[in-house]
């Protein structure tokens, strides 16, 4: 088949990539386009048929990254809701960071303590009584210094005895059990963020005593749901902070959130978002940064040494996928290619012949 004729089976990439890494075979619209009877101006070909502009084929690394606006704080925030009747008579002051071991807030003087574990407390505990929750409890008294039993999944009588000194310390009743609501479970040491009641109120089982945060500081992005793939688990993220200093941080959670919006008009219609934390290495670069935007630098994907193209060098093939037009002197020939990242207005590409240095056509 001649040059001639294989030109007939192009379409001419039309358009450009505005977003790294979303483009595909959607996003790049074509045109029948062909080489034949062409003129000098506005065709895209120089003389004797070749394209006015090339570009060499060079090999490089590409890299899907994108910047998104965050926000510097403690995170979101988690609700402690009461599980015992009485009176508030203790709150820790609003900014305070509790630890575990330590009473998370006072009913009728007595302290509901805050103590480390995934698994919400759910049930009273006692001898006899086994499982994970059991298990979760002891390794926190084992780490509160309460060590004259076995950590398992078996409330013993040796577990009884160790919870009868712990409540002692605590002021609390020497039952040798523990009732429920009288521990509160987090994933580490937490901030005050906020009182839901106030010192004298009647606490109902049920009722929201407090809110709190972690008590590092974090930035809070929220992605679209089309950003998703930049949302990795604990991969390296560069935060740019308000006064310009970049410091490193990591993906620490990544949670879908629906804001339900007020429903007034069509930009406060429910949307669902990508909630990702990033923690920072260096804690003291935000002293004093409490609720400031920052940049958060997130790298999606990364191809070391790949041979890339300018994106508008791509043309679409009649059958399907994309080709290139590989330039030698003063003859063509189109080569069809593989693509893959695209990335900063280039895109990885593979066929056969191509190589680092390689003259392609770019057709305007």
């Amino acid at each position: 088949m001649s040059t001639r004729r294989r030109r007939r089976r192009l379409g001419r990439v039309i358009g450009s990539v505005a977003a790294v890494g979303a483009i595909g075979a959607g996003a790049v619209a074509a045109s029948g386009f062909g080489f034949d009877h062409a003129s000098d101006s506005g065709t895209g070909r120089g003389r004797n048929g070749l394209p006015a502009a090339t570009a060499p084929v060079t090999r490089q690394t590409l890299i899907d990254a994108q910047t998104k606006n965050g926000t510097l704080g403690h995170g979101s925030n988690t609700s402690v809701t009461n599980r015992l009747s009485g009176t508030i008579t203790s709150l820790p002051a609003v900014g305070t960071t509790v630890e575990r071991g330590t009473g998370l807030y006072g009913i009728d003087n007595t302290p509901v303590v805050l103590l480390y574990g995934a698994l919400p407390a759910y049930r009273a505990l006692a001898p006899g009584i086994k499982g994970v929750d059991v298990k979760q409890f002891e390794k926190n008294l084992w780490d509160l210094g309460y060590r004259d039993f076995t950590v398992d999944e078996e409330y013993t009588d040796a577990t009884a005895t160790a919870v009868k000194k712990w409540q002692k310390s605590a002021g609390l009743t020497q039952s040798g059990t523990v009732e429920l609501g009288r521990v509160v479970y987090a994933a580490g040491p937490v901030r005050v963020d906020a009182h839901k009641l106030q010192v004298g109120a009647v606490a109902q089982p049920g009722a929201a005593v407090l809110t709190y945060t972690g008590s590092v500081r974090v930035a809070t992005v929220d992605l679209a749901v089309s950003d998703q793939r930049l949302a990795v688990q604990d991969a390296a993220v560069e935060v740019t902070l308000p006064n310009g200093t970049k410091t490193p941080g990591k993906v620490a959670a990544i949670q879908t959130v629906v804001d339900s919006g007020d429903g007034s008009d069509k930009d406060s219609e429910p949307q669902t978002k990508i909630e990702v934390t990033i923690s920072l290495d260096d804690q003291k670069a935000l002293d004093g940064l409490d609720q400031a935007t920052a940049g958060v630098a997130f790298t999606a994907s990364r191809r070391d040494g790949v041979l890339t193209v300018p994106v508008a060098a791509l043309l679409a093939l009649a059958e399907g996928g994309y080709g290139v037009q590989v330039v030698e002197g003063n003859a063509t020939r189109l080569v069809a290619v593989q693509t893959g990242l695209f990335a900063g207005g280039r895109v990885e590409v593979s066929g056969t012949g191509l190589g680092e240095g390689t003259v392609v056509g770019m057709p305007s």
